[in-house]
């Protein structure tokens, strides 16, 4: 398997340069930037595994590092460190194309922990289809709803997959927040929503054929 490589954005030299040292121990390449600007250039002249971002940082914060790349690259996933954990907050991260965030400070095994979430192999060969237009590609990780390649952010993707691999079954928010997020502790489900309304926005005959249904405080549900 070939190295990945992990860009740190954050203008506090402490923290760049712990993370750094520890996620080379872990074998990981890493990049640094000490704010959004240089980061932005660095992300978007090479490839990029898996962004680290903070928040408030000088010339580009994140969110507007976050808006700007995503106008170029819409998979590669972005974790926010940040001190913000306030619900609308970290929902403004995510419209703004975060994929999710940790609160400083925090532990480096947490982190690392998150970080393996996205590099772990989810590929599977078998195409699902779900409704009468869509249908999943696991081994590609692409959504088409007919002849249409859908764009979807990494979250988003394992969010419909979770929902269509247990198709007929009520997920439940927890159930979501464990198998999506890998997170097995409290955790604001809130952020389901926003994913959910984002799908929804992106592929139009989730909404016109009814395909995700929402179970009241419960969860979703793929008939």
């Amino acid at each position: 398997m070939s190295q990945k490589h992990i860009l740190i954005i954050d203008d506090e030299i402490g923290i760049l340069q712990f993370l750094e040292e520890g996620l080379q121990e872990e074998g990981y390449q890493v990049h640094t930037a000490l704010n959004g600007k240089e980061g932005l250039q660095m992300a978007l002249k090479q490839p990029i595994d898996l962004i680290l971002l903070d928040w408030m940082m000088p010339k580009m914060n994140g969110l507007d590092f976050c808006k700007h790349y995503r106008e170029h690259n819409a998979n590669t996933p972005i974790l926010f460190l940040t001190a913000k954990d306030r619900l609308e907050e970290v929902i403004e991260g995510l419209k703004a194309g975060a994929n999710d965030y940790i609160k400083k400070p925090f532990s480096f095994e947490e982190l690392l922990a998150r970080i393996e979430v996205y590099f772990r192999n989810k590929l599977e060969t078998k195409v699902i289809e779900i409704g009468t237009k869509i249908k999943l590609k696991p081994d590609q990780r692409e959504v088409w709803e007919e002849q249409t390649l859908i764009n979807l952010t990494q979250k988003e993707y394992d969010l419909l997959y979770f929902l269509a691999s247990q198709k007929g079954k009520i997920c439940t928010r927890d159930e979501i927040i464990d198998h999506v997020w890998d997170i097995h502790f409290g955790y604001d489900s809130g952020v389901i929503d926003v994913f959910m309304n984002a799908l929804r926005k992106k592929i139009p005959s989730l909404k016109t054929e009814n395909i995700i249904q929402t179970i009241r405080g419960i969860g979703y549900k793929i008939s």
